[in-house]
């Protein structure tokens, strides 16, 4: 995002708008840990336990947190630190760094453990890690982010997201009062993507397949649009960044969901390097 700076005197003509750019917050430094465990969840989800004296004093206080997951790039073993420019992270090289922004599932203040669930859909350098790492082998993360404040007394709830959005979903489910709907969709590539959920008394779920080819949110984004929301529903939504923007609008501009009842974040973005898959 850029912004124009002038000067507070008179301006002629010929001066011209100096453009500036908006520095946005440093994250919180990177946490160098190695992977302890892998195992399979479902064929396209696995949980990845990272571990390492660098995670005492991590802390969660609230469910569907995240943490960005920082991986060695270009198939290398080794891990680079990026540093941060003011608006994003870059290697020394001047490339982007393999990051991902995850859900932390469980944290082991004893043993120092960090559990992660990881999407593997036969591409991207992400991907490719989470199917082939092994025990020993060097990551880092950085946060944790801002979690989710569930409003107890609301009517009724709306979890959505795509396959990435699976293991905070898998968080909140259990957490939502009794008494109140809960509604989830989630947008998934394969009928191999479905896990069981958590119970809840009153849990409805929708498995949204995508067609072969199809955009991220092709799915996902109607079946959001065509609900009928119970006026006070509060959001949760989670995903590929373009498709949670065009369900923003919907829910905001067209809706007139009031903001304070949504959730919103894109985890990944389509076509940027280090960031998609």
């Amino acid at each position: 995002m850029t912004g124009t700076l002038r000067d507070a005197g008179a301006m002629s003509t010929a001066d011209q708008p100096v453009e500036v750019q908006r520095l946005r917050r440093e994250p919180p430094p990177f946490r160098v840990l190695s992977v302890r465990r892998h195992e399979s969840i479902t064929p396209r989800l696995v949980r990845v336990t990272l571990a390492g004296p660098a995670l005492a004093g991590f802390e969660l206080d609230l469910p569907a947190a995240s943490v960005r997951l920082l991986l060695p790039s270009g198939g290398r073993d080794e891990l680079e630190i990026p540093t941060w420019t003011g608006n994003e992270f870059l290697l020394a090289d001047g490339t982007r760094p393999v990051l991902r922004t995850m859900t932390p599932r469980r944290v082991d203040p004893a043993t120092l453990e960090l559990d992660i669930e990881m999407v593997v859909h036969g591409h991207g350098p992400a991907s490719t890690w989470a199917a082939s790492v092994t025990a020993g082998r060097p990551a880092a993360i950085s946060g944790p982010g801002r979690g989710y404040v569930i409003d107890a007394g609301a009517p009724a709830f709306l979890l959505a997201g795509d396959e990435s959005a699976l293991p905070a979903i898998s968080q909140l489910v259990p957490l939502l009062p009794s008494g109140a709907p809960v509604h989830v969709l989630v947008e998934i590539g394969a009928p191999i993507a479905r896990l069981v959920l958590p119970d809840h008394p009153d849990l409805s779920v929708a498995w949204l397949e995508l067609e072969p080819g199809a955009a991220p949110g092709s799915a996902l984004v109607p079946a959001v649009t065509q609900l009928d929301l119970l006026p006070g529903t509060a959001v949760w939504a989670a995903g590929e960044a373009a498709a949670m923007q065009r369900i923003r609008r919907h829910l905001f501009e067209q809706q007139g969901l009031p903001r304070a009842d949504a959730t919103i974040r894109g985890y990944w973005k389509v076509g940027r390097g280090g960031d998609d898959g």
